[in-house]
């Protein structure tokens, strides 16, 4: 018990800041036994006030919105609403709000689903790679950035899992978008499917199954905002 005090208390008083890469490799070594909320805390506290969590409701994301509401009930929740999520996912995104009080930044893309849709035709199939990275830049990769220009973060939370795909696979509990000085920092990031059950079943949290994004076509595909490819295909 004096041993997880010492731990807590060491995360609290983490002060806010940039972190060298020396830092970042260290951090990622001492939050890698660290529970999801000792490291949302941790992240939260780095941030000195400027910490945001990003969604997409998609299945499971009750998890990482719930531990952060716990740290910082304020916290701004960024959602970006491409405008082609399922009415099951806006549901959804409406029941989470209202329970957690969610802190919510809609950001939406400057053309509305139906406009894109009359300018560019259906959305781009599974296999037209071009087609799905134009769609990103366009309805998911602009309001992003451009949410980031307007929240000005200093830590930007995330669900990201390392058992999603090959690519987060190849990532940590902390890292630096590249080029800035924003650290991305995922708490559940070595939770599997089970782990993330088990949170919302203990938490009597809801889930939400009928989720679908056009930007990423198949699930294990990235939609850019975690790739290098994203970074470079941002609209101005």
């Amino acid at each position: 018990m004096a041993g997880g005090s010492r731990v807590k208390a060491d995360l609290d008083q983490t002060p806010p800041g940039p972190l060298r890469p020396d830092g970042i490799a260290q951090a990622n070594a001492e939050l890698g036994s660290r529970s999801p909320r000792e490291i949302a805390r941790w992240a939260i506290a780095r941030a000195g006030g400027r910490a945001i969590v990003s969604t997409n409701f998609r299945p499971f994301e009750a998890v990482i919105l719930h531990l952060c509401v716990g740290v910082q009930p304020d916290i701004p929740v960024l959602w970006v609403d491409h405008g082609y999520n399922r009415p099951a996912t806006y549901r959804h995104a409406e029941e989470l709000r209202a329970r957690l009080g969610l802190n919510l930044k809609a950001y939406l893309p400057r053309l509305s689903a139906a406009n894109r849709d009359a300018i560019h035709g259906p959305l781009p199939a599974i296999e037209d790679e071009e087609g799905l990275r134009r769609f990103s830049a366009t309805m998911k990769l602009e309001p992003f950035h451009r949410a980031l220009r307007e929240l000005a973060p200093t830590v930007w939370i995330t669900a990201l899992r390392r058992e999603q795909s090959p690519g987060r696979a190849e990532l940590d509990i902390v890292t630096r978008e590249a080029g800035t000085s924003l650290l991305k920092v995922n708490p559940v990031f070595y939770w599997n499917d089970a782990d993330m059950e088990g949170y919302l079943r203990a938490h009597d949290l809801p889930n939400e199954w009928d989720y679908f994004d056009p930007a990423k076509g198949a699930e294990t595909r990235e939609c850019g905002l975690h790739a290098a490819w994203g970074r470079a295909t941002v609209l101005r």
